[in-house]
């Protein structure tokens, strides 16, 4: 159940805002806020089947767009390619350490800083 609520969890954070305003707050406070579907039921004055049905409508909604556009996939390889950068970037220090080369230091330095910045930015921006 953890792993389907990180799962969902970045599916939500690429297209929660293409679901329809019920199917919105019903992922948003099953998964965000932890409520259970009776929770759920009660403060939307529906069923708790009526808040089953519109969730698991969501799920399928939120994974067939991903299936279709592939935004979340994309993220993660391009995080993955990132974080791969920075380990080149740790072996090019090491060497330019050991050669005495402070440009070389600069150089990656820099490179670092617009890294960690596209990370950064990945985050906040999903």
């Amino acid at each position: 159940m953890f792993e389907k609520a990180i799962e969902i969890g970045m599916l939500f954070d690429f297209y929660g805002k293409l679901l329809s305003n019920k199917q919105h707050n019903v992922v948003e406070f099953y998964y965000m806020h932890d409520l259970s579907l009776s929770e759920i039921a009660e403060q939307l004055d529906i069923s708790r089947q009526g808040v089953y049905d519109i969730l698991k409508r969501a799920e399928n909604r939120l994974y067939m767009y991903e299936e279709q556009l592939g935004l979340v996939e994309k993220f993660n390889l391009n995080k993955y390619k990132v974080k791969h950068i920075l380990k080149h970037i740790n072996v090019i220090e090491n060497q330019a350490d050991k050669l005495g080369s402070d440009d070389i230091k600069d150089n990656t330095k820099k490179i670092r800083e617009i890294v960690l910045d596209i990370l950064e930015s990945n985050q906040e921006g999903k």
